[in-house]
């Protein structure tokens, strides 16, 4: 039976993997909505970037600090195959300290600053070059998060299969 052999080490792995999911998952839905918001509901800016930083605070961070508490009993328990000498784990927490970093000391006061420009903005009929500059900041700091994320994945993903290979 497969709870038989469920061992705590094996829980903390779907921790790990559920709490990447959570913390990043949502951000890869970003460039959909923001630029869709600007072009049909642009009196909505404020709202979203608003909604963007409450995601930042209360999932986003708090689930990627899951991925490094997770992430450093892995690889420092001794009961899995995995260590800090494997490159590619030392890859993921150093890559899951960036993107903490980022979202405190980057997105955190950017996405306040888009929700006040746009909502001042907004009451004056249309969006500034201010607001668009910082938008397109944060988007390309955004994209190159998401490639982060899914370079990181892939190096775990990997590195794990040539473990058991």
């Amino acid at each position: 039976m497969i709870l038989a052999s469920l061992r705590f080490y094996d829980l903390v792995v779907f921790v790990h993997v559920f709490a990447v999911v959570t913390a990043f998952g949502v951000t890869f839905v970003y460039p959909l909505i923001v630029p869709l918001t600007q072009r049909r509901a642009p009196d909505r800016l404020a709202w979203l970037h608003h909604v963007q930083g409450e995601i930042g605070k209360k999932i986003i961070t708090p689930s990627a600090a899951i991925v490094l508490l997770a992430g450093l009993y892995l690889a420092l328990s001794g009961d899995g195959p995995y260590d800090l000498s494997d490159w590619w784990v030392g890859f993921g927490l150093l890559a899951v300290l960036v993107l903490l970093g980022l979202s405190g000391a980057f997105f955190a006061p950017r996405e306040r600053r888009l929700a006040d420009l746009a909502e001042r903005d907004m009451a004056a009929g249309k969006l500034s070059e201010e607001y668009e500059k910082l938008a397109v900041q944060v988007a390309r700091v955004g994209a190159a998060s998401s490639l982060l994320v899914a370079v990181t994945v892939l190096f775990m993903v990997l590195g794990a299969r040539a473990v058991f290979t």
